[in-house]
């Protein structure tokens, strides 16, 4: 347990951004999981699911979530798999 004032307050601040990214991750796996079910029923809605995958994982990246080059790559990939199904 913490004792002095400051690492009380450290704590506090730990627990805050744990919940916030948390979410983000949360929101980010969601978008990429909705793209690729979508992806697979060639529905109707890629595009726009794929613009909400493209904002959850740039926020990620911004948040330090996860890296810029995975966040690239993921982008790269989902577009691919949009582009294939849409020929």
């Amino acid at each position: 347990m913490a004792i002095t004032k400051s690492a009380k307050r450290a704590i506090k601040v730990s627990t805050k951004k744990a919940f916030v990214n948390s979410k983000t991750e949360r929101t980010m796996k969601d978008a990429v999981k909705t793209l690729r079910k979508s992806v697979l029923s060639s529905a109707k809605s890629m595009v726009d699911e794929l613009r909400l995958a493209y904002k959850a994982l740039d926020k990620a990246a911004k948040g330090g979530i996860i890296k810029k080059g995975t966040a690239d790559r993921k982008k790269s990939r989902l577009a691919k798999a949009v582009a294939k199904v849409s020929k």
